[in-house]
């Protein structure tokens, strides 16, 4: 069999399959990104480039769907000049990399896509209405924007043979005459990186945690965030922070992420040259140096850390759920959630992990500090999601599914 992938970035949720198909089973993968050529465990690399994209001249609405026609384009180009690729099976990601242009090289081969987020505006659980506390306005070009960024996602929904989204949440979001052409399957957690290490890493005693020498009666909560921004709830995090610190002095704040809005519009909202993060510290008195921002780290410190924190607190609207908080179950953190619809997909409150409300920086304060005064006692929590994630989104879990999803793919008919 020969997998070609289509997605913007490499290996992006493709990799562990491709390597494992290239690998063990011996079959052929190509995988198409914006990245340089190459060879890659096996993989062969094709770069694509998108030789324009949207300009201020193209409609506020309609530029999301412009750079994706641009990058489609590419796909197709780099592609075409390669006549000796000749693929079984399509996998891409809608969004990143559409495969729409491909069936007009390839004509009627199986197409499968990774779906992620169907946009929602003005309903319940709503990405874009749910931070309601910000009072912010919203622009109604913004909402019409919405709208129109699922313009390419249908368009690969109807010429993919089948789909698939991460979570059950996912899924719910897309239009119903679209759900039966859809199913939930996770990326996979890699356990080699993310699994629960030695438990004297949460041991009592002195610790030292990414170059941090952590007293030994001081505890380690964590966030994680590729942004720091309001969608993941950067400014609740640190709203219950401080009161976290203020119940319980003895606690070290390990925060990973980079200073940007990966996410939503707050650099709408945020005075001239100022970040999200920099207006949320603006907004309350914050003891500093009760916290160490770390940056981005490599995937094995990141293992190392969440392995080792005694709280990690995710928080989340109602959007695509981070895989942050997957790696920190499987590490067997103890994680306190956001009460919100794809948190509470994985975490069952008070088997697997500790749910709050998300507009309530004084209740996670108080689940924080319950936690924190007493870490040994919610070690059940942290074991029970690290079995959670390994009988069910580990890597050994879905891998036989995907490839089940490719097996039926390939006998369907066109």
């Amino acid at each position: 069999m020969h997998v070609l992938y289509v997605h913007q970035n490499f290996p992006a949720q493709f990799g562990h399959i491709a390597q494992h198909l290239c690998g063990k089973l011996n079959h052929r993968c190509t995988f198409i990104s914006t990245t340089p050529a190459g060879k890659f465990g096996g993989i062969e690399k094709i770069q694509y480039a998108a030789k324009s994209g949207a300009t201020t001249h193209n409609h506020f609405c309609s530029r999301t769907f412009e750079n994706a026609v641009w990058h489609t384009d590419g796909v197709y180009a780099a592609l075409k000049s390669r006549p000796d690729i000749k693929p079984d099976l399509i996998v891409g990601h809608s969004g990143f990399g559409s495969t729409l242009f491909l069936r007009d090289l390839y004509g009627d081969i199986p197409i499968i896509n990774l779906f992620e987020w169907y946009y929602r505006p003005r309903e319940p659980d709503s990405d874009m209405d749910f931070r309601t506390d910000l009072a912010w306005q919203v622009p109604d070009e913004h909402y019409h924007r919405a709208r129109c960024r699922n313009a390419m996602i249908l368009l690969d929904l109807q010429n993919a043979t089948t789909g698939y989204t991460p979570t059950e949440f996912q899924r719910s979001r897309f239009p119903a005459e679209y759900q039966p052409k859809l199913r939930t399957l996770f990326d996979g957690v890699d356990r080699e990186i993310y699994h629960g290490f030695d438990e004297k890493l949460r041991a009592p005693g002195a610790r030292k945690v990414l170059g941090i020498d952590v007293p030994a009666d001081t505890r380690i909560v964590t966030y994680v965030s590729r942004g720091f921004e309001s969608m993941r709830g950067f400014d609740i995090f640190m709203r219950s922070a401080r009161e976290i610190y203020q119940r319980y002095p003895n606690v070290r704040f390990i925060v990973v992420g980079s200073d940007r809005v990966a996410y939503g519009g707050d650099a709408n909202h945020m005075p001239k040259d100022t970040t999200f993060k920099q207006w949320v510290l603006s907004r309350n008195d914050y003891d500093l140096s009760k916290f160490h921002f770390a940056g981005m780290i490599q995937q094995g410190e990141l293992a190392r850390l969440l392995a080792a924190t005694d709280l990690h607190i995710y928080l989340t609207v109602p959007f695509v759920l981070s895989w942050s908080m997957m790696d920190a179950m499987s590490c067997g953190a103890v994680v306190l959630g956001s009460d919100t619809s794809p948190v509470r997909e994985m975490i069952n409150d008070g088997q697997n992990g500790v749910l709050a409300d998300f507009f309530s920086p004084e209740q996670i304060a108080e689940n924080a500090v319950r936690i924190l005064k007493d870490p040994a006692a919610y070690r059940p929590l942290g074991r029970a999601a690290e079995a959670f994630i390994k009988q069910h989104y580990s890597l050994d879990a879905v891998l036989p599914e995907h490839l089940k999803m490719y097996e039926n793919a390939l006998s369907a008919p066109q």
